[in-house]
């Protein structure tokens, strides 16, 4: 809760409160010189909690320009996401722009709380990664002329500026390739299916399965939430089949990583036993062990398209995209999928 009161709050309440130095608090709000991602963030929230008003802000409200990006995201606490913003990041660099971060931590009610306030705070321009709830506050965006960009979100509408990747077409040929190698049962671990890209992968696994004459079925498809918890317990429920599966496709890496140490914990063997696929080729996939087969997702790239596109709204309000973006994936063959000894049919 803000600490706001009648007293007038200085940049030295700030610096205490923030536990930095009044000289890094003026640098954040004024000259743009470069502050670390975490002090700039503590920073920031900080003055919002004494209810600190800077001077760039009141240029703002002068119509003067402020140089600030908002960028929400779900979480911070893997690799997907830190791609995303590292593309961010760089795209920025060299530039008088800087981020304001803020996480919803996957709650659909603070997305847009957090939409409104950066909105109607410092930023000039907005990137959400991962929209939950956009219906709820893109009418608001476009009434203001609002410049923004969703990320991974092919948008709820034709006219929706967003950035993703071809999710339907990776998930297609990540189950075909399994089918290939000779895989009928294929268990299925979905995402979160109220995000189109979740959507987008069962469909392109159900549809590959049809191609190839398999019958889709249904206790082979168990749902997840992107998270490795839910990968785990998936897993878990698909190993206990009757007739279980010999290969698990993941919705993403981090899913696929909570499957592969549920195998583990059964006794049984990645790839020798059951083979996994994930999505998203996060750095950790490289590391993993069995290094992991997925679908590769430009994250980074992804991040700087964003960026660009959203300069662009800034800058030259006329030069509005306003057609999705689409991105290429491609499947990166690794150690953790195994032909099977049997023929296609």
């Amino acid at each position: 809760m803000s600490k706001r009161s009648n007293k007038k709050v200085t940049i030295f309440d700030v610096a205490r409160e923030a536990d930095t130095s009044y000289s890094t608090v003026s640098r954040v709000f004024n000259d743009g010189s470069k502050v670390a991602l975490a002090t700039r963030q503590r920073v920031i929230e900080a003055a919002e909690r004494l209810g600190y008003i800077p001077n760039q802000q009141a240029r703002s409200l002068a119509g003067a320009q402020t140089q600030i990006i908002g960028v929400l995201t779900p979480r911070l606490d893997n690799g997907y996401v830190s791609s995303i913003i590292n593309g961010i990041d760089e795209e920025i660099v060299g530039t008088d722009y800087r981020l304001l971060l803020y996480t919803t931590h996957r709650a659909e009610q603070d997305e847009e709380k957090y939409v409104n306030r950066i909105v109607n705070d410092l930023a000039e321009g907005l990137i959400v990664i991962v929209p939950r709830h956009p219906e709820a506050y893109l009418a608001a965006l476009r009434d203001k002329n609002f410049p923004y960009v969703f990320v991974d979100h092919q948008g709820i509408s034709e006219n929706s500026i967003s950035i993703s990747a071809t999710n339907f077409r990776g998930a297609y040929e990540a189950t075909e390739y399994l089918i290939n190698s000779g895989h009928r049962r294929i268990g299925f671990i979905t995402g979160n299916l109220d995000i189109r890209s979740g959507l987008d992968r069962l469909h392109g696994y159900r549809a590959a399965l049809q191609d190839y004459g398999i019958e889709v079925d249904q206790s082979l498809i168990r749902n997840g939430d992107f998270l490795p918890k839910s990968g785990y317990i998936a897993a878990q429920a698909l190993l206990e089949l009757e007739n279980c599966p010999t290969a698990i496709f993941a919705s993403n890496d981090l899913m696929a990583f909570g499957a592969i140490n549920a195998i583990i914990d059964a006794g049984l063997h990645v790839p020798q036993d059951i083979s996994v696929i994930g999505f998203d080729n996060i750095p950790q996939t490289e590391l993993f062990r069995p290094r992991l087969t997925t679908v590769h997702q430009p994250l980074e790239e992804m991040g700087r398209i964003a960026t660009r596109m959203l300069l662009q709204q800034i800058q030259d309000p006329s030069k509005v995209p306003h057609q999705g973006t689409l991105l290429t994936t491609e499947l990166v063959i690794r150690d953790s999928c195994r032909p099977l000894n049997t023929s296609l049919s």
